[in-house]
């Protein structure tokens, strides 16, 4: 597969009047049902934005098939979307976090973060993570699939990474008939796990078998928060996956940790994090499902002092939301009955459609129903290297709290 310049005119997408509010507000997604027509080469893979009045908005990566018919790289009307320009946004998103880091002092002893966010960094439907020496490109559109060889190759020319792994998102593989074996065609040989270090831990990542790209780098900064409640107490973590709250927990001075997850897989891993960091706390983990293993342990009696409910997204989109909310309010009712008096809850959202107040909403009815009072001490988000652009509110899709959960 070869990389792709501007040889040939970009088609253009007219939109319907009306359609175009989101797009002059510089979010970058273009529906196809805001389309009221296609004009210039069928099988481009650039396409100007156009508004009904005939007013230029944008510039993007085009696939004519998809419901996500194009992604806006560009506000430039001069600009050549091209392995160049990619290339310059890559850079831009790259420095971004090298003056990030280099502000924050002092720096703690991590070698893995996310290079590219995506909507983030202006690089819809690209996600690159950066582990110790080696790099993976998640792939969220069809669309990039002829620039993905010069954004390797310029991610390679700026990192110096020992080897780039490239995969598809498996919703885009579903959607837009994204061929995974494109996409892996353009990867090095890789043998996982990749081993890291965060906050001075040691972690493994699987980016072939894992979830996301092999680790949880977006809760990195809320591990450290969470573990600062946890000396002394006995700790309850569910949608545990592999084992990186309690690792953090048990260094901490946790008295005893409980890790609930349905992955025996995932549950292995976490064991094995914990013999590589030799941590003392006694540890047991459970294969069970969460809602299921929270009712359980309120049947057997049992009381913690610190619970973690990081669930997966419950909310994938608007058909989704109330029972996706109920989902959520259900395992944080049940998790605050399982808390001692004045006992710690901290409780995540990874679903970008539910907004801030809705799960605070939540985060009350569940109080409610529990006959709790539960008190937000601290909100937590997503760290600075998955940066939240004001115009996209869907990049602020991490949400978390930790409150204070007492008898009503």
């Amino acid at each position: 597969m070869t990389s792709t310049e501007p040889t040939a005119a970009p088609a253009v997408l007219r939109l319907k009047p009306g359609r175009d509010r989101s797009l002059r507000r510089r979010h970058p997604w273009v529906f196809s049902g805001a389309v009221a027509r296609v004009e210039g080469p069928a099988d481009a893979s650039v396409a100007d934005i156009v508004a009904a009045d005939g007013v230029w908005l944008g510039r993007g990566l085009r696939h004519p098939t998809a419901e996500l018919a194009a992604r806006v790289l560009s506000w430039d009307r001069d600009a050549a979307l091209d392995d160049a320009w990619i290339g310059r946004l890559i850079e831009r998103a790259l420095r971004r976090r090298e003056e990030t880091l280099a502000a924050r002092a002092p720096a703690r002893p991590t070698d893995a973060w996310r290079l590219v966010f995506a909507e983030g960094d202006g690089l819809s439907g690209l996600i690159v993570d950066r582990y110790a020496d080696r790099l993976v490109v998640k792939v969220h559109a069809r669309a990039w699939l002829p620039f993905l060889p010069g954004a390797i190759a310029r991610l390679r020319g700026l990192t110096g990474a020992r080897a780039v792994h490239v995969m598809a998102e498996p919703d885009a593989v579903r959607r837009e008939g994204l061929a995974p074996e494109a996409v892996a065609a353009l990867s090095d040989p890789i043998a996982p796990p990749i081993r890291i270090r965060e906050d001075g831990l040691r972690f493994e990542a699987d980016p072939l078998s894992g979830q996301k790209t092999g680790f949880f780098l977006d809760q990195r900064e809320n591990r450290a928060r969470v573990a600062a409640w946890a000396r002394g107490r006995r700790v309850l973590s569910v949608y545990c996956y592999t084992g990186a709250f309690e690792v953090h927990a048990a260094r901490a001075g946790a008295a005893e940790i409980l890790g609930i997850d349905s992955s025996a897989p995932a549950l292995e891993r976490a064991r094995r994090h914990h013999e590589l960091n030799a941590t003392a706390c006694p540890v047991e983990y459970r294969k069970a499902d969460g809602p299921e293993a929270l009712r359980r342990l309120e049947a057997e009696g049992r009381a913690f002092d610190l619970i973690v409910l990081d669930p997966p997204r419950f909310v994938f989109g608007r058909a989704q939301m109330a029972r996706g909310l109920r989902a959520y309010k259900d395992i944080n009712r049940l998790a605050m009955k399982l808390l001692t008096p004045g006992g710690i809850l901290a409780t995540f959202s990874c679903s970008g459609l539910v907004s801030h107040e809705e799960f605070a909403a939540l985060l009350g009815w569940a109080a409610l129903d529990a006959n709790r009072e539960a008190r937000v001490l601290e909100w937590l988000g997503q760290p600075f290297d998955h940066p939240i652009l004001s115009t996209v509110p869907e990049t602020a899709y991490l949400k978390g709290a930790i409150c204070r959960v007492d008898p009503a």
